[in-house]
């Protein structure tokens, strides 16, 4: 069974859904073929907002014959915590993420631990989106943050 994982995005928005979370949504659809499910991921940034997850799937233009949503996932440690959940639930051997370039490396590391004990292929495209140092900056912080992400997410 292969899961297709399409990571949210919302730099605290609360209304719509935004123009990165857009672009991972759009590369998602264009690779959708072949995938037994697919899973959009986070949750809402505010109170009273949708959550992104639910965003996504209101946008979503594959298949909707088996689409999950995570609407509790706030951070991509939780993304890849409860997708194990889903790859052990479901006996899925692919998991196939997407998210933005400059999100790659990160989301790739946690979705290979926290996948780890599944015995599930992990592979992570790219979708496009703009150079931003604010964004790198960002990544570079969060990849220290990692094995603390772990330990958290291991404990959902």
């Amino acid at each position: 069974m292969r899961l297709l994982v399409v990571l949210g995005y919302s730099a605290g928005r609360r209304n719509g859904l935004h123009p990165v979370c857009a672009a991972r949504l759009e590369r998602a659809a264009q690779v959708a073929d072949g995938a037994d499910a697919v899973v959009l991921t986070g949750g809402a940034r505010r109170d009273g907002a949708l959550p992104e997850a639910e965003l996504m799937r209101r946008a979503w233009e594959g298949s909707r014959e088996r689409v999950i949503c995570d609407t509790e996932s706030r951070i991509t440690a939780e993304n890849a915590a409860r997708v194990a959940a889903l790859v052990r639930e479901l006996g899925a051997h692919d998991v196939v993420v997407v998210t933005s370039w400059w999100h790659r490396l990160r989301a790739a590391l946690l979705f290979r631990l926290l996948l780890r004990e599944e015995d599930a292929r992990v592979s992570v495209i790219a979708a496009g989106g703009p150079w931003s140092l604010r964004l790198m900056l960002r990544e570079l912080a969060c990849l220290a943050l990692v094995p603390a992400q772990v330990g958290r997410a291991r404990r959902l």
